[in-house]
């Protein structure tokens, strides 16, 4: 194993890269609504960063474990960097069609670089890390990101009361920039710099990293249910602004708040899970909690309640999340993370625009939180109850 200097490193370039994220997602968001104050566009819009996302999730995977991961990881944060300058091109120019496109081009750039940095991201926490920390080291990282997202609103809503909206791009460069030069100190691991001798074909390689994969029943049922959290966060996307602007009549501050009540319960639900034992019953309540959260969001009658919904929801999706991928990570061939990570973020990314597609279809907006909750609510019931009869024959036998 390395030495933890080198997670803490790779926590910090985390942690910069997630703020610049979350504040780069809120500013592309508020600037097409108001271009277009369409629910429709807001759909295109995260089609436009998950169509192309699955594209090249689906043909990198073969070729993962043969990279310098530590470099890629730098690079892929100075392209970051550079493409969120292009809204102030559209400024620039004052022609609100150049803006739109300019959008588009911006949320395809994005999608096409997250799933390379994601997968080699988080196939390199157990090289980094002991096996017995990875529950932690995963919370830890998950908790920085729902941090940055719970901070991001309140401050990109305090900077807009005295800049104009483009500024909030430049910050966003600058932070995807020092995100880039903060990874760049990452020694290269063993890892990174093999080379696989074995030459397999592009179609060879994809072959086996899925019989690979699903040779493993827990990698796969694993990954069904992230994948259908993926597909209600997916839907959320698009839903949740038109929601709470016109369902509950919440203004910009009101809606800050509630943007950012999901990632402060969240960081919550880390310490929560430090103090709770580790095992199917507090993951599978992790599960059920999220889906509760948002079947109880299509009955709330108020703002408050809402608030309270989303701060529900981020104290006990931890549970699930930082158990469930420790657990993958465990599992896996550590010779074949970086793909097998890959392919699991495949997964997870049809799953999101299935449920953006789903929230663009026209249904009220309370009745799709009621059937997403549902679906997890259902899957989070039958996988514990499925989990204790397997349980109980081996205890049995």
């Amino acid at each position: 194993m390395l030495h933890t200097q080198s997670f803490k490193i790779l926590w910090l370039g985390n942690l910069i890269s997630e703020f610049g994220g979350a504040i780069g997602g809120i500013i592309n968001g508020l600037l097409l609504y108001e271009l277009t104050g369409s629910k429709e566009w807001m759909a295109t819009m995260w089609l436009c960063y998950f169509l192309p996302s699955l594209f090249v999730q689906s043909l990198s995977a073969p070729f993962l474990n043969n990279i310098n991961k530590e470099k890629v990881l730098f690079i892929t944060q100075l392209f970051r960097s550079a493409v969120y300058l292009l809204p102030l091109l559209g400024s620039i120019v004052g022609i609100n069609d150049i803006t739109i496109v300019v959008l588009v081009i911006l949320q395809c750039t994005i999608g096409i670089l997250q799933p390379i940095y994601a997968s080699i991201s988080f196939s390199l926490i157990p090289v980094y890390c002991e096996d017995n920390k990875l529950v932690s080291a995963n919370s830890s990282l998950d908790a920085t990101t729902r941090l940055m997202s719970f901070i991001a609103p309140g401050m990109a809503s305090v900077l807009l009361l005295f800049l104009p909206l483009h500024f909030l791009y430049l910050l966003t460069t600058s932070l995807f920039l020092l995100s880039a030069f903060s990874l760049h100190q990452l020694p290269y691991s063993t890892a990174s710099s093999s080379v696989n001798k074995n030459k397999k074909s592009w179609r060879q390689a994809i072959i086996g990293g899925y019989q690979t994969f699903f040779s493993y029943p827990s990698l796969w049922k694993l990954t069904l249910l992230a994948s259908a959290v993926q597909f209600a966060v997916g839907a959320t996307m698009v839903i949740k602004i038109p929601f709470f602007r016109e369902e509950l009549s919440g203004t910009s501050w009101e809606y800050a708040l509630f943007a950012a009540a999901f990632p402060f319960g969240y960081v919550l639900g880390t310490f929560l899970l430090a103090k709770l034992p580790k095992n199917n019953v507090t993951l599978y309540l992790g599960l059920f909690g999220g889906g509760l959260s948002f079947m109880l969001l299509s009955l709330t009658p108020s703002i408050t309640l809402a608030w309270a919904c989303e701060l529900l929801g981020g104290l006990l999706f931890p549970l699930f999340n930082a158990q469930s991928v420790a657990k993958f990570q465990r599992v896996a061939p550590r010779d074949q993370l970086a793909e097998l990570s890959a392919i699991r973020l495949l997964f997870l990314r049809v799953t999101m625009p299935l449920g953006i597609l789903f929230a663009s279809l026209p249904l009220p907006t309370r009745n799709i939180y009621l059937y997403i909750g549902g679906l997890i609510l259902f899957l989070a019931i039958g996988s514990f109850l499925k989990s204790t009869r397997v349980s109980s024959k081996h205890h049995t036998a």
